[in-house]
Formats: C-alpha cells, structure tokens, sequence
C-alpha cells in the first residue's frame, strides 16, 4: 500500500511539473546562450547552421521562460494555434534556427498564455531591452575568464540590472548562458532562489564568436 502511495505522489508531482494551465505563472526568464559554447559543446556535432561561421553568432534568444519563485512550468495546456513555419523561421536572426523557436514556444510559450505570434514579439522585445556587452564580440582567441566577470560586464551595460537579477551559467567548463529575470511587462526583478545560482567558476573557458 505505501509503495501505491509513493508511486502516486510521483505521478501528481510529474502532472504539476508538466502540463499547468496556460498565463499562470510568476516572471519571466530571458535565457541568452552564447552560441560558440552551445556550437563546441552539441551544434557542431549535429551539423547546425548556427554555428557557421558565416551566422556570426555570439549572444543568442535561448528562449523566453514563464518561472515560478520555486520551479516553472511547461508544455502547458493551451487553445492557442501552433506557431507556422513563418512564425518560427522569423525568429532564427536572433534564436540561430527556426527548430529552437518551435521548441521554446512548445515547452515554455504555451505556458505564457499568449498567442504564438505574441509570444515571439515578446521574446523579441525581451531580448531588445538587454544590452549585450560588444567587448565579447572582440575577443580573437579563447580565453579562461572567472564568471563574475561575465556578470559584471553584463550589470555595467545594464544600469537596471542587480546582481539578484542576473545569472551567468556554466557548463563542461565553459561559459554557458546569462539569464536575466523580468516581470510580465519586461521589467528587471530579482531571480527566485531556484534560479539565481551562479557559477562559481574562477577559469570558465570562453570562445570568441567565429
């Protein structure tokens, strides 16, 4: 009997996790991914077109995510129509292909509860607001940076910006992602307890744009 319990507690917890219902949720995470560590860590490997040189990629949209303080949804319940081929082709320029942006709206817009279309003006506009610092674009050689200073650049070019609302991830030793919180309307607020967990690395590997 107890193992019948466990096993359905599991089963809710898994239906909360997945699912929710879609426009409930708490802010928004802006999930910014430099594309030279995504391409050396799994684009290569896939052939991607984002990580041609010729793309010159540095900061791009990994998505727009709706967060909870504790926890997120996704692949939430929704009336709203599929994103088209156009829809999601539009926003490879910023997000490296049309693939990443079905993905995104599959797993974390239809928790938005917006419209398809509204959901990638949003993440468009989110994406605008967040200066991006242009001295990583500059950089001509691989170079082992401690995270905090990817932080701080990102604060300098972001006077709005606090250090609680901003956090830059690492991942197989490298410089991974910078993510920034918002509020609905795009404002800049602090990062939940789950989210706000920086890397501590002190030599991150960092690639320069091809």
């Amino acid at each position: 009997m107890r193992k019948l319990v466990l096993v359905l507690l599991m089963m809710a917890s898994s239906l909360r996790a997945d699912g929710e219902k879609a426009g409930e949720f708490d802010y928004y995470v802006l999930a910014l991914s430099w594309t030279p560590t995504w391409c050396a860590l799994e684009g290569d490997a896939r052939g991607s077109e984002q990580c041609d040189a010729s793309k010159d990629f540095g900061w791009t949209l990994h998505g727009l995510w709706p967060q909870f303080h504790r926890g997120w949804p996704s692949f939430c319940r929704t009336s709203e129509r599929q994103p088209s081929r156009f829809m999601t082709n539009n926003m490879s320029d910023i997000m490296g292909t049309s693939g990443l942006a079905w993905h995104q709206w599959k797993k974390h817009g239809t928790c938005s509860g917006l419209s398809a279309e509204d959901y990638f003006a949003l993440s468009r506009e989110a994406y605008g607001k967040i200066n991006r610092p242009a001295l990583f674009r500059r950089l001509k050689d691989p170079v082992k940076v401690p995270a905090k200073v990817i932080e701080e650049a990102f604060l300098k070019e972001n006077p709005t910006l606090k250090a609680d609302m901003l956090t830059i991830t690492c991942k197989a030793g490298r410089i991974q992602e910078a993510r920034i919180c918002l509020s609905k309307d795009l404002k800049p607020v602090p990062c939940g307890a789950d989210t706000i967990k920086d890397c501590s690395m002190t030599n991150a590997l960092f690639d320069p744009v091809r």
